[in-house]
């Protein structure tokens, strides 16, 4: 009997591509002019958000807390981590930490903002250790609980499902 093939995976990677290459990316989160693309990572992973009191008594609200997110390469190995800081960790122990510098609403509803960070490497020399900013765009979900925070869940977590497009540039 003859192995059956399916046309599947070339079809959602052609529909991928064909929607990477309709990204519009808004001018304020243009990195410097003397800067370049150098890597796309696509993220899975969490926002964490906290219930806790808000500084004006008697209020209880999501607080956002830190990501915890898996980075990819295109072939979806995993390349890295993203975490408190906000940092990208690459395999290789390269890292950076990152500074909002502006900000989008995302176009999909329910989604987490599109950025600009600026970034300054803390670890040692690697893949990620030349990055100078990183835009997040194509987010879909990572917004606080719909779930009302109230004072008996002070304290508690909320882990919220999120994937992000990081598009990483250096300077030349």
């Amino acid at each position: 009997m003859k192995p059956r093939t399916s046309i599947f995976p070339l079809a959602a990677t052609l529909a991928v591509a064909a929607c990477a290459s309709e990204l519009v990316i808004p001018d304020t989160l243009n990195p410097g002019p003397n800067e370049t693309l150098a890597m796309v990572v696509p993220a899975k992973g969490v926002q964490i958000y906290e219930c806790r009191a808000r500084k004006d008594a008697g209020s209880f609200e999501w607080a956002f807390v830190a990501p915890d997110a898996e980075l990819y390469d295109a072939l979806h190995n995993r390349i890295g981590h993203h975490g408190a800081g906000p940092t990208w960790e690459a395999n290789d122990g390269s890292r950076v930490v990152g500074t909002v510098k502006a900000r989008a609403e995302a176009p999909a509803a329910g989604s987490i903002p599109w950025l600009l960070l600026s970034t300054k490497g803390t670890g040692p020399t690697g893949s990620f250790s030349k990055v100078s900013s990183i835009q997040r765009v194509n987010t879909s979900g990572g917004v606080p609980p719909a779930s009302p925070c109230t004072p008996e869940l002070a304290g508690r977590q909320a882990r919220v499902h999120y994937v992000a497009t990081y598009r990483f540039f250096v300077a030349y």
